[in-house]
């Protein structure tokens, strides 16, 4: 399911009226298809009570269209009027008078003592108020009503003040909701379902905007499918993630799933080599060894079946040169590579980092009597190119030593790397202050500018390819929100790439699992008390999941 902002939903809607198609029927199916949600909500329409707050522009000529054809399925409908000027051309009121259907206006009911008692009254509430495309804040008599919506509606927060019972049924986007970012504007209204005409908009999947918009479905207005392809941004959904799944034959051996060397674990966090190693296992990966300094493997915990690469240490726990060059010696055979989780940041891990990517910086030698040496690169004898690693993920730490190497995208081997950061981590590799406010806009200049796969983390994640591509997920989940879930996540998306995956697909079906994964935790255990280890044994149980029912 593709994924638009407001400016490519005007432009998929102008593109439909060249192609035939007419504003007014574009509203008419776009209302026609509200309505049959609306008729599924409210089971049978027959002296059921429908309010539908209807605004100035084509999100309240919607509205009219609902309201016709709720009328005529049944309903008692009544319209709450707000800024919508009379107009001889607004032919869906008209349609809705010839009907009889009663109108209040806004301006008329200054003390909303009219909207109080509709809202109570009624089984469904349609906000066809603003709909996309809004940037002002909500404010005045706008405000009002919204407030006067939302605070009847506390009762399903457990509220004991007296209020309505009805659902609230948002067209497009919820009044006060930024369409493409999620923002709220000053004040927006909580909905219980939105139904998006046409294509959904993203500020839908983003925070605040997704806790205010409820359950998302969708209104087909007839876009034609060559123009859907034009979208290069889209929602996951578990048929994608099925079709992603590699291939388990029944012939097959360890060495059919791939290996994957994963560099992680400090003498601080040496629970991170557990955490990452144990994800790429879960996801199916044939071999997972793990590569880390050798005092930290003194910790243990791991599972019996990690295999383990001994580094040298340049400090006690902490890995320098000399473990860059044994890691490289280390790698022939494996089909992909994670570096990062719980590595640490102290100098001589970035010189490992810079070594392993072949990304070593000139220094000046040290002073010589009166004399300073000529700038060298601190590279080992005879090597001219940067190393040849497999597909790799850098995670974490990883990222935060690479994003103080000068120069850092150009000296990567293009098209080869996921790059998996937060924000704080993207506003490092980014060396700015603050991000825009749109993250798919973030994550794919981000991944055009480093030409790297970038998945960029959060309540609702994206990952961008550097053609342009993108999916949003949204996996807001206080279960997840635990210590060492990242490192679980970055141990998945390494498994899935040794087992033949392309790198955005194998982004993609990882974030899918490991989100999938926590909403198993959440309905089993809880938003409290989990732990990132809980998603070990339900990755398996994800992809049983999608196995069976492909």
């Amino acid at each position: 399911m593709q994924l638009v902002t407001t400016e490519q939903m005007r432009h998929l809607e102008q593109r439909t009226v060249d192609a035939g198609a007419t504003w007014a029927g574009l509203m008419e199916q776009a209302g026609w298809g509200v309505a049959q949600e609306g008729l599924r909500r409210l089971g049978n329409p027959q002296e059921r009570r429908v309010l539908i707050l209807v605004g100035p522009g084509n999100n309240g000529g919607d509205g009219l269209v609902v309201a016709r054809h709720l009328h005529d399925a049944g309903a008692q409908v009544s319209l709450y009027i707000w800024k919508r000027n009379e107009s001889p051309e607004d032919a869906n009121r008209r349609r809705c008078r010839r009907r009889d259907i009663p109108e209040i206006a806004a301006a008329d009911d200054a003390d909303r003592t009219h909207l109080r008692q509709l809202l109570t009254e009624a089984d469904l509430i349609v906000d066809a108020l603003l709909g996309m495309g809004t940037s002002r804040p909500v404010a005045g008599d706008l405000a009002e009503i919204v407030t006067t919506v939302n605070h009847l509606s506390k009762q399903h927060t457990g509220s004991t003040t007296p209020g309505m019972t009805a659902t609230i049924l948002a067209i497009d986007v919820p009044t006060g909701i930024h369409s493409d970012s999620g923002a709220v504007l000053e004040v927006a209204l909580h909905a219980d379902i939105t139904v998006a005409t046409g294509l959904p908009k993203r500020g839908l999947l983003f925070y605040p905007g997704k806790l205010y918009a409820g359950e998302l479905t969708l209104a087909d207005i007839g876009i034609p499918p060559r123009d859907l392809e034009m979208i290069m941004s889209e929602v996951i959904t578990a048929e994608q993630a099925r079709a992603l799944l590699p291939a388990r034959p029944e012939d097959s051996h360890k060495g059919t799933f791939g290996k994957v060397m994963i560099v992680a674990g400090s003498l601080h966090y040496p629970g991170a080599a557990t955490l990452a190693t144990t994800g790429a296992g879960r996801v199916g990966a044939g071999l997972v060894t793990l590569a880390t300094a050798r005092s930290v493997l003194l910790a243990g915990g791991r599972g019996p079946e990690v295999t383990l690469l001994p580094l040298p240490e340049a400090e006690l726990g902490t890995l320098g040169l000399s473990a860059a060059e044994e890691l490289l010696k280390n790698l022939d055979g494996y089909q992909a590579l994670l570096v990062g989780p719980g590595l640490g940041q102290e100098e001589p891990t970035s010189r490992f980092i810079q070594r392993l990517f072949g990304m070593e910086q000139s220094r000046k030698r040290p002073r010589v009597g009166f004399r300073i040496q000529e700038e060298q690169p601190e590279t080992p004898s005879g090597q001219t190119e940067p190393p040849q690693l497999p597909p790799t993920v850098i995670d974490a730490d990883g990222l935060n030593l690479l994003s103080a190497i000068e120069d850092w995208p150009e000296r990567l081997n293009r098209e080869h790397f996921i790059l998996t950061p937060h924000p704080g981590e993207m506003k490092r590799l980014l060396q700015v202050e603050e991000l825009a406010d749109d993250p798919v806009e973030v994550a794919t200049d981000a991944a055009a500018r480093w030409n790297q796969v970038v998945v960029f983390k959060g309540a609702t994640t994206v990952i961008a390819a550097p053609d342009g591509r993108s999916v949003v997920h949204a996996v807001g989940n206080p279960a997840l929100a635990t210590a060492g879930t990242g490192d679980v996540l970055s141990g998945a998306i390494a498994g899935l790439l040794a087992q033949g995956l392309k790198l955005f697909d194998a982004a993609v079906l990882g974030v899918y699992l490991h989100a999938a994964a926590g909403a198993l935790v959440r309905e089993e255990l809880g938003e409290m008390g989990t732990l990132a280890s809980d998603l070990f044994t339900r990755l398996p149980r994800v992809i049983k999941g999608l196995t069976v029912k492909g």
